[in-house]
């Protein structure tokens, strides 16, 4: 079982810096959520520590919620604090864009 949280919620993080879009560069730069943190999947799967802390919280999507499902599910492996924003950007865009 994996963390999760509806990305509608989203106004219900403490930290809103430690938003993760892993979407690729360009997708983000096209429209991502505010004080989001842009870390590609590949980059996360390869070396999730060079970007991450265990010691910290972390909320990731992606562009439908597939992707974020399982980067989360790899990094609670791994000991991180993920957890997923299901939804992802396409549904937090029709809510607040």
């Amino acid at each position: 079982m994996y963390a999760s949280l509806d990305i509608l919620d989203i106004n219900k993080i403490t930290i809103p810096t430690n938003i993760i879009d892993i979407r690729d560069k360009f997708q983000y730069y096209l429209g991502h959520i505010p004080n989001s943190t842009n870390i590609p999947y590949i980059y996360l799967i390869m070396a999730p520590e060079n970007y991450l802390k265990k010691n910290e919280k972390y909320y990731f999507y992606c562009e439908h919620g597939e992707k974020s499902r399982k980067i989360c599910m790899h990094l609670q492996e791994l000991g991180y604090q993920a957890v997923d924003l299901v939804g992802g950007y396409e549904e937090y865009e029709k809510k607040y864009e």
